[in-house]
């Protein structure tokens, strides 16, 4: 809450259905004016949750949710939507200029997937942070998740494009936006724009989006905590037919995670009132890299001037 509007609501025990990979999420997110910037279960993918740390392809596990994209079966129901359980609170704590959560989470398989129904697969703690203190227009969200293969054997962690659907490499952080944000303005760090920028890497990128009812817009921006590290992450981005925005760690290639392995994604999230062109969504950028910064994750210097 700031002065007088709930910023974000964090749901840690979903209660969603297992074919919706149950997970937690947050939403609703709203600017500082309370301007909503996130929707839940849109019917056409009941499966989309506000912001959600979602992944389709974890071996053979989903935990996106819905139907899973293999290069067997195309689109299939498997059974195997597993889901992220809430483990053990690690923090939650509040000062005047941010609110931090933590906590430990078991990923499980799928309690009708065969022999090892119901078996952990990732142990993940994840520390979410939200920071007020930088401007007046805009608030910054961190998310760091810590994910370490328990499975007992190598996880192989890809996409649907892994499995052989072009330009569909979504999974890891997801935002999807509200219905009247659709055809609203997408652009990259690298000057990317629209449609094209699905498929594409740099360091920031950002949705500028209309509301519905009253005139008004507001601005979305990830900053990609990953960038320039080993994660040749990729943006799946859309803003038809809906807003969704998503730093894809695993975009069209495999990462195998073996038994034991630990990694780290770092992520942050700037929430503005008001539109934004190409210029704007990089200053508020740079808001989120030095909030990720603070926090203790760099990124290359090259990237933040680009």
């Amino acid at each position: 809450m700031r002065a007088g509007v709930e910023l974000f609501r964090y749901v840690y025990r979903p209660t969603e259905v297992q074919y919706e990979s149950p997970r937690p999420y947050l939403h609703p997110i709203r600017t500082r004016s309370g301007k909503l910037v996130t929707v839940f279960r849109p019917h056409d993918h009941v499966w989309h949750k506000g912001i959600a740390l979602s992944l389709p392809n974890v071996g053979p596990h989903n935990f996106w949710g819905g139907v899973t994209y293999t290069r067997a079966t195309g689109y299939a129901n498997l059974d195997n939507n597993g889901s992220m359980e809430h483990a053990e609170l690690l923090e939650a704590s509040v000062d005047e200029s941010s609110a931090t959560f933590s906590h430990r989470l078991t990923w499980v398989s799928e309690p009708k997937s065969g022999e090892n129904a119901g078996a952990p697969v990732v142990d993940e703690v994840r520390t979410i942070r939200a920071v007020v203190g930088t401007r007046e227009d805009a608030w910054t969200l961190t998310w760091s998740s810590t994910i370490t293969n328990v499975s007992g054997a190598a996880l192989h962690i890809g996409s649907p494009t892994t499995e052989g659907r072009d330009n569909a490499g979504y999974g890891g952080l997801s935002w999807r936006g509200p219905r009247s944000f659709t055809g609203g303005y997408m652009v990259g760090a690298d000057g990317t724009e629209g449609e094209e920028l699905r498929g594409t890497q740099s360091l920031w990128a950002g949705f500028s989006g209309k509301h519905d009812e009253i005139d008004a817009e507001s601005t979305v921006v990830f900053i990609d905590g990953t960038y320039g590290g080993d994660l040749p992450t990729k943006w799946f981005a859309r803003s038809e037919p809906f807003a969704c925005l998503n730093p894809a760690p695993f975009f069209d290639e495999v990462r195998t995670l073996e038994q034991g392995e630990s990694l780290t994604l770092d992520y942050a999230v700037v929430i503005a009132d008001g539109g934004s062109d190409a210029a704007r969504m990089a200053e508020l950028a740079q808001t989120g890299v030095q909030v990720l910064a603070d926090a203790g994750v760099s990124v290359p210097a090259e990237a933040v001037a680009q």
